[in-house]
């Protein structure tokens, strides 16, 4: 499993609010294009959400997200599917690490394993994965950190 770990300098509500919200994905998550729709129900668990992922210029896939657990502000996991490559799990855990300069800090940290038939390529993923996963909670952080970050209760 390729597990990634960043502080921020907001509070976990305003970090989960923010994984919890599929449109801030483009902003921060690496290959996220675009969010196509989000089901009524999101974020219960079994709801999901549709967008498009792609790394390569136009090149871009439809597929889907949907939530597994969900542990209102300190837990998310979501099953990612990216196809025709696969499926992985994804687990967010966020907790408070402190505060730094009057600012809260929030450790997250994002567990990523492939699921499914690529499960078994899980040793030669991880690096990739962990590589990803590095620069995307790189730009989640700075997306926390910056003048755009979300406020607690929503815009």
């Amino acid at each position: 499993m390729a597990t990634v770990t960043r502080h921020a300098l907001v509070a976990r509500d305003v970090a989960f609010d923010a994984l919890v919200d599929p449109r801030t994905y483009p902003r921060w998550l690496v290959g996220a294009r675009d969010i196509r729709a989000i089901d009524d129900d999101w974020p219960e668990t079994g709801s999901r959400f549709h967008h498009r992922v792609g790394l390569v210029g136009p090149l871009t896939v439809a597929d889907f997200t949907r939530c597994l657990e969900i542990e209102r502000p300190s837990r998310l996991v979501l099953e990612v599917r990216v196809r025709p490559f696969g499926r992985g799990r994804v687990t967010f855990s966020l907790s408070e690490a402190g505060e730094r300069g009057g600012n809260p800090v929030t450790r997250v940290t994002m567990d990523e394993a492939p699921i499914g038939l690529l499960a078994a390529a899980t040793p030669a993923l991880d690096p990739l994965i962990e590589s990803r996963n590095r620069a995307s909670l790189n730009a989640l952080v700075a997306y926390l950190n910056g003048p755009e970050a979300p406020v607690p209760g929503g815009r």
